[in-house]
C-alpha cells in the first residue's frame, strides 16, 4: 500500500492496513498479482459458460498437482466443505439433494484429536460428524505420539466416509501413514493445505503421497483473488463437487455440461441445485486464480524466499535497537520456510506490554498489523511476505514509538 493516504480505503474514510502479519484473510489476504488482475479485467468483458471455465480450469489444476482433476473453489474453505459433501454424496442424486441433512446417510469423518480446528466446520457444514480420536500425549514429553495409526484404523467404520488431514510440518502420523489406513478400509483421505506454499512442490507434493482431495487457498501464496481456492483429486470426487456446485436449473434435454467435470451420462437426471450453490465462483475469479497459478509455479521459489528474509533481517535490525525489546529471527536460513521476526517485550522496561502494542498498532491509520498469536509469552511477530520494501521502516518506527516512546 502508499503510505501517503492515497488508496481506495482512504476515500471511502476506511482505515487501510499495513500488512506486517502475513496472508490473513481479515485484512485480505494477499495482494493480487498484476497477471491475476488483467485476466479479471478480461474475464469481466464477455460471458462465458461457467462449467466450460471450470474444466478448462480442472485440466490445468491437474497438470500442475499431479491429480486426476481439480476445480476451482470459493476459498480454501468451501474446497474442503465441497470434500466431505463429495465423500459423503458420491454419485447419489438423492443424497446431493438432502444434503447437509445427513440422517441415515454414512458421514462420519475420522480426524487425529489434535487435527482438529476452527477450520473443520467446513467439513461439518456439509453434514459431516467428525470423529476425532488420539489425545495430545506427545506434548507430555513421555516419547508417546498424539494419535497412533491404529486408533485411526479403530474408528473408521461403516459409517465413515473420509479421514481428513490438517496437514503442517509438526501434524502427525505421517500423511502417506494415514493415507494407508485409509485406503486399507477403501476410504479416502482429505488433505487441509490451504497455507502450505510456498514451495510450488508442495502443490503435488500430497497426491504424490495418496491423497485422495487437497484443498489450496488461491488468495494466500498464489496471490489469486481472496475469494478462491483450488480442490485437487480423484475425478470422480471432483465430479461429486462440481455436481453439487454448478448451477443446475436446466431442462434435462438442454442440460449438456462438459462431460468430463460432470459426467451427466453416468446419472439419471440432473441434479437439483446442490450443497455449493451459496459457494459459486465468478468467471473473473476463475480467470484470476488460474493466471495467478501459472504465475506462481513460473516463479523461482528460491529468490521469493531470499527476498522474504532479506526484508525480516532488515525489520530485525532495525528493532533490535529498541530499549525494551529482544528480537531473533524464526526459520531463517530455510529454504522452504518463511523468516519471520519474533519481538519479545521486556514488560520490566518497555511502555507497553506485547498485547497493549499489538492493540494499539492496530487502532492507528493506517493500522499496523503485527502477528499477535504468542502474547502469552510476552511476544509478538513481523512476517514480511506481504510487507512493502517501503514499509519496513514505518513498521519499525511505529513499533519503537509505542515501546520506548522516548
Amino acid at each position: 500500500m502508499t503510505l501517503d493516504g492515497d488508496t481506495i480505503y482512504d476515500d471511502l474514510g476506511v482505515a487501510p492496513v499495513v500488512n506486517a502479519t502475513g496472508t490473513k484473510t481479515r485484512i485480505g489476504g494477499t495482494l493480487m498479482r498484476e497477471e491475476a488482475r488483467e485476466a479479471m479485467d478480461r474475464a469481466a468483458e464477455a460471458f462465458v459458460r461457467i462449467s466450460d471455465l471450470q474444466a478448462a480450469a480442472s485440466e490445468r489444476i491437474a497438470e500442475v498437482t499431479g491429480a486426476e482433476a481439480g476445480y476451482v473453489t470459493n476459498g480454501a474453505n468451501s474446497a474442503l466443505t465441497l470434500a466431505a459433501a463429495a465423500c459423503i454424496a458420491g454419485d447419489d442424486l438423492g443424497t446431493m439433494a438432502r444434503l447437509p441433512d445427513t440422517e441415515g446417510i454414512p458421514s462420519e469423518i475420522v480426524m487425529p484429536r489434535t487435527h482438529r480446528n476452527g477450520y473443520d466446520h467446513a467439513l461439518r457444514g456439509a453434514g459431516a460428524e467428525i470423529v476425532d480420536v488420539g489425545g495430545n500425549d506427545y506434548h507430555l514429553g513421555t516419547g508417546a505420539e498424539n494419535t497412533e495409526l491404529w486408533e485411526i484404523a479403530d474408528a473408521i467404520g461403516e459409517e465413515t466416509v473420509a479421514v481428513a488431514y490438517l496437514e503442517k510440518p509438526y501434524t502427525r502420523p505421517p500423511l502417506p501413514e494415514v493415507v494407508a489406513i485409509a485406503h486399507e478400509h477403501d476410504v479416502p483421505v482429505i488433505v487441509d493445505a490451504a497455507a502450505e506454499l510456498p514451495p510450488a512442490a508442495n502443490l503435488s507434493k500430497y497426491t504424490e503421497q495418496g491423497a485422495d482431495l487437497v484443498a489450496f487457498s488461491g488468495g494466500k501464496a498464489i496471490r489469486g483473488p481472496q475469494s478462491s481456492g483450488i480442490l485437487a483429486g480423484r475425478a470422480d470426487l471432483i465430479k461429486s463437487a462440481a455436481r453439487q456446485h454448478l448451477d443446475m436449473h436446466a431442462a434435462e434435454p438442454a442440460y449438456e455440461p462438459p462431460e468430463d467435470l460432470v459426467g451427466i451420462e453416468e446419472l439419471p437426471g440432473v441434479p437439483r441445485q446442490g450443497l455449493g450453490r451459496s459457494m459459486k465462483v465468478g468467471k473473473e475469479e476463475l480467470a484470476g486464480l488460474l493466471a495467478a497459478l501459472d504465475a506462481f509455479v513460473e516463479a523461482d521459489d528460491g529468490a521469493v524466499l531470499a527476498e522474504w528474509h532479506e526484508r525480516a533481517e532488515r525489520v530485525a535490525d532495525g528493532l533490535r535497537a529498541v530499549d525494551g525489546l529482544s528480537v531473533e529471527l524464526a526459520n531463517a536460513g530455510k529454504t522452504d520456510s518463511v523468516s519471520t521476526v519474533v519481538g519479545t517485550v521486556d514488560e520490566e522496561r518497555s511502555a507497553v506490554d506485547a498485547a497493549g502494542l499489538v492493540a494499539a498498532l492496530r487502532r492507528e491509520n493506517p493500522r499496523v498489523f503485527v502477528g499477535g498469536d504468542d502474547l502469552h509469552d510476552s511476544q509478538f511477530t513481523v512476517n514480511p511476505r506481504c510487507l512493502g520494501d517501503d514499509e519496513v521502516d514505518y513498521v519499525v518506527e511505529r513499533i519503537a514509538a509505542h515501546v520506548d516512546p522516548e
